[in-house]
């Protein structure tokens, strides 16, 4: 997968959320917009500060997103892992 450049993820912006190049339009606004119908270029004229390449980056992540797994680790397994090293 190639680099994902527009996405940003930042503690104090949207709660951390996945957003678009910092701004305050989360990759999950994009993809529920696109999920309900919105074309890329009403989604540009709601959001005139976005760039059409912002809409399929978002879409990219969040595809990227639904195929990755994490496995919790219990608190014992980790403190395995840190005591070996």
């Amino acid at each position: 997968m190639k680099q994902l450049t527009r996405i940003t993820l930042n503690p104090e912006v949207m709660g951390g959320k996945p957003c678009i190049r910092g701004l305050r339009v989360t990759v999950g606004t994009i993809v529920g917009l696109m999920a309900s119908g919105h074309s890329p270029s009403r989604i540009l004229q709601a959001y005139p500060y976005l760039e059409e390449a912002d809409i399929y980056e978002a879409l990219a992540y969040a595809a990227w997103r639904v195929e990755e797994v994490e496995i919790p680790i219990k608190v014992e397994q980790a403190s395995c892992l840190l005591l070996k090293n």
